[in-house]
């Protein structure tokens, strides 16, 4: 049986093998067709009312682009290999985000099944891909996705995609996919061609708000989570990274991502294997990543950008734009014990206080980083933090409480920017793609230079190169992020989630900081000159410390430099550097006195 939801049509008809075929009417607004002659590789369209052809909304191939008719795709044809696979949990876990199209020279989910071992010498658990809907043209970020249920063609087509899943979850990878619920691309986008799919006075700079809570949005809210539902299911995704659900309008007694939670939840149960929803949000509302039953949406985790800003602005110095609250270490501090920073503070960049407290909230929960595609991609020249800077950013994160998340060539120092990159086959939206990108972030204080999102050659230097690994400076790097990544996976206090064990002291004036993670000290230098920091400071720095009577001694597990060095407690620090130090295990207890004798002396 073949179906599609046209609620207001007077007239739809499916068009195949040369000849157009009539459709019935049925409850709902649904429209039917016996399937006959729609066997699997055969192209088809759709007309409404007399108009098209017109992509099916729930095409599961797009062979010849989003212009192009659907084909009738068959999930089960294809063959799983992958029958080992239990599933990953998020917890404790490393991610790794990528670029289907700028990963490898072959932009292809093939090309990127060969770079897995590379993956797996790194210690990443979960492999995370930017959204692979079809798009315009050759080249895009994703997010210009249309034909939600089909796979990009240029990556390699919904087998590709299942092809790549297979080969993660035999090598022990899970996968992740990025999902795009809030709008849709500008080309090739047919839905209100069919039904009530958006709302007419709401958007955003990326497009037209979907209709989640309004006439009709009933079926339109089935179609997102029918969607979400097959990647999990019949490509058997691991998890899903919503993009922006900030900017989901959906004013229901039940959220959209509540609804999906519980549907979610249900499919892990039938499937045998933990599933994961991970929300992008820019609302610091801890109510994201509260459990269902607990009165929140039930999204298992939410990116934390603050964890980002604070990093990004002590290591390199950056305080415009959205950086601007961050300067000072004490906002590292904060969002290394507490989460979020702004937690109901005033954000100076919003220009209204922001967020409420989120610092009960188990730290696995946030997943944080240094870098990934927005906060590399959306500076005008696509430029990375140096490499020298890395080694201190990555000591951080990696010993943080958070689920850490790296971004493709970070692991090395990669020299290549990542741009962002559009090929808009309408003349009017690749004139205007530049500009609309400046008056997007024309309030963050950039200069302009970016190139022009439409050229091939802004694509094409945002690829990855693989050559530089074989040079000493990016392999020393890859090293350093070998270590730290094992010694993650090899001390529980690292990835202990309970905000409240985690203790921070830092000199402002000085530029130091030192966080206590356990028995494991990680001390940074963000200054151009040495300094000495105690291993246990004392609580006359403002936070309360555990352990002092154990910082006479201690040994040095991981540093940055080979200039680190301990003596009598005091952790000395060389310029711009980061060390990860262990103390001793406190001395045992006396033995306890013989109760005889106690009695005894008692008497």
């Amino acid at each position: 049986m073949f179906e599609v939801w046209a609620p207001k049509a007077a007239k739809v008809e499916v068009e195949f093998g040369g000849a157009r075929h009539g459709m019935s009417p049925a409850e709902g607004g649904w429209w039917r067709h016996p399937g006959t002659g729609l066997l699997h590789g055969v192209d088809y369209s759709l007309y409404v009312d007399g108009h098209g052809p017109y992509p099916d909304p729930r095409t599961r191939r797009q062979p010849y682009g989003v212009e192009g008719p659907s084909r009738v795709y068959e999930q089960e044809r294809f063959t799983w290999g992958d029958h080992g696979w239990r599933g990953r949990d998020l917890r404790g876990s490393v991610i790794y985000e990528l670029h289907v199209g700028s990963f490898t020279p072959e932009g292809t989910f093939l090309g990127a099944v060969r770079k897995l071992d590379h993956l797996l010498d790194l210690g990443v658990d979960f492999v995370e891909i930017m959204p692979v809907a079809p798009v315009p043209g050759r080249r895009n970020w994703g997010y210009d996705g249309v034909d939600l249920y089909a796979v990009n063609e240029e990556y390699g087509g919904p087998d590709g995609l299942k092809s790549f899943v297979d080969a993660c979850h035999r090598a022990g990878l899970g996968v992740i996919l990025d999902v795009v619920y809030n709008h849709l691309g500008p080309s090739g986008n047919y839905l209100a061609k069919f039904g009530p799919y958006f709302h007419d006075a709401k958007g955003s700079y990326w497009g037209d708000a979907v209709n989640l809570d309004g006439p009709g949005s009933d079926e339109v809210r089935r179609y997102f989570i029918g969607n979400a539902l097959q990647w999990l299911r019949d490509y058997r995704v691991d998890g899903l990274r919503l993009d922006a659900v900030h900017a989901l309008h959906d004013k229901r007694a039940v959220h959209l991502l509540e609804e999906l939670a519980a549907e979610v939840d249900a499919l892990a149960t039938v499937v045998g294997r933990p599933l994961t929803l991970i929300a992008e949000s820019d609302l610091n509302d801890p109510r994201m990543i509260t459990p269902r039953e607990a009165g929140g949406l039930g999204m298992h985790a939410a990116w934390n950008d603050d964890v980002h800003h604070a990093i990004h602005a002590a290591v390199t110095g950056e305080t415009g734009a959205y950086y601007g609250d961050f300067g000072p270490l004490s906002a590292l501090a904060k969002v290394l014990t507490r989460g979020y920073f702004h937690d109901g503070t005033y954000s100076t960049f919003r220009g209204r206080s922001h967020g409420r407290p989120a610092a009960h909230v188990p730290a696995h929960r946030f997943v944080c980083c240094v870098q990934n595609h927005d906060q590399v991609g959306n500076r005008p020249e696509g430029d990375r933090m140096e490499p020298d800077q890395l080694w201190i950013a990555a000591g951080l994160l990696l010993t943080s409480p958070f689920t850490p998340m790296l971004f493709m060539g970070e692991e090395w120092g990669a020299s290549t920017p990542f741009y962002f990159f559009t090929d808009h086959f309408e003349p009017s939206l690749a004139e205007s793609e530049g500009e609309r990108r400046r008056r997007e972030f024309e309030g963050f204080g950039y200069e302009w230079k970016a190139p022009d999102p439409q050229e091939e050659a802004t694509f094409l230097r945002s690829r990855l190169d693989w050559g530089e690994l074989a040079e000493d400076g990016h392999a020393s790097l890859l090293g350093w992020y070998r270590d730290l990544i094992a010694l993650r996976k090899t001390c529980p206090d690292l990835t202990d989630p309970r905000l409240d064990r985690v203790r921070v002291h830092f000199d402002e004036d000085g530029r130091s900081l030192v966080v206590e993670r356990g028995s494991l000290r990680v001390a940074a230098n963000f200054g151009a000159f040495p300094v000495s920091v105690r291993l246990s400071p004392a609580a006359s720095t403002g936070v309360e410390s555990t352990g002092a009577e154990n910082a006479g001694a201690g040994r040095i597990l991981l540093a940055s430099t080979e200039s680190a060095r301990i003596t009598d407690g005091d952790l000395h620090l060389p310029a711009q550097s980061l060390v990860i130090a262990q103390l001793p295990p406190p001395p045992p207890p006396p033995p306890p006195r013989d109760l005889v004798n106690t009695r005894r002396g008692c008497r």
